[in-house]
């Protein structure tokens, strides 16, 4: 799943500098750099679908808040305690 994430960031990369040259080397004659930002556009949308499938089934996980760790030790050390009772 990462590996798909992070082939789509390069294509997304590629795009928007394949837009840039066309860009700067057609001087709005052609309809290169609207195609080429197109391709950007849809490569984001899938990145954005492969990242919300990729989290509800499981294969991506969200970092917790520092918040939630801190109260997870410290129930774990309030259960430890009371287990050493």
């Amino acid at each position: 799943m990462k590996i798909i994430i992070l082939v789509l960031l390069l294509l997304i990369v590629i795009s928007l500098f394949a837009a840039l040259f066309a860009f700067l080397k057609d001087k709005g004659q052609s309809n290169r750099m609207v195609n080429a930002l197109f391709v950007r556009v849809g490569l984001s949308v899938a990145l954005i679908i492969v990242l919300i499938v990729g989290h509800q089934l499981g294969y991506l996980k969200t970092n917790m808040s520092p918040a939630m760790v801190d109260k997870i030790v410290g129930d774990k050390q309030e259960q430890q305690r009371l287990d050493a009772r």
